[in-house]
């Protein structure tokens, strides 16, 4: 039986009641295996950084009722842009860069298309030049999927002390 999966977006300012508990629910059910890390703990800081940047857009997948997964991130500062640190240089100085934070999907609807759905409809309406994310160098799979949806490893950072080593991805919006 195909399931029909309704997207549904939000935004900074917009934020409905119990949208904070429901993205912890599913990182927490996401990670159900791994919440022993202490980074993975800190998840709820992230959720609380991240939606209140001015710009903060997200896309929560729903099977129903239930949240299956969400894709969510915001535009950088000039000159805080997760690339600068490589060698990445862009196209004739267009920098305006969006930052995907968080793909995820809970386990049960994975394999169905539900990440590139959300991630596709993050992106479609952005104006900036480039979208840049970051994916846990021990996972090549997830490095190769951002691969097949037009990103390129850049280079190769450690954002935070007790975090993973990260590769930089970067994907061109306005090619």
């Amino acid at each position: 039986m195909t399931r029909v999966i309704d997207l549904r977006h939000y935004g900074h300012g917009s934020l409905p009641e119990g949208f904070r508990q429901m993205l912890i629910e599913v990182h927490a059910h996401s990670y159900a295996n791994a919440m022993d890390d202490e980074f993975n703990q800190r998840f709820p800081w992230f959720v609380d950084h991240w939606s209140g940047m001015d710009g903060f857009t997200c896309v929560v997948a729903f099977d129903g009722d239930e949240p299956t997964g969400f894709a969510y991130g915001a535009p950088l500062q000039p000159g805080r842009e997760w690339w600068r640190s490589t060698e990445f240089e862009p196209n004739n100085g267009y920098t305006a860069t969006y930052a995907v934070s968080e793909v995820m999907v809970r386990p049960q609807w994975r394999k169905q298309g539900i990440s590139d759905r959300l991630h596709e409809a993050l992106l479609k309406e952005r104006s900036e030049d480039l979208a840049v994310l970051l994916v846990d160098v021990t996972h090549p799979k997830v490095q190769e999927l951002y691969e097949t949806w037009g990103y390129e490893k850049a280079g190769e950072q450690r954002p935070f002390a007790d975090s993973p080593l990260y590769a930089v991805m970067v994907k061109r919006l306005h090619p």
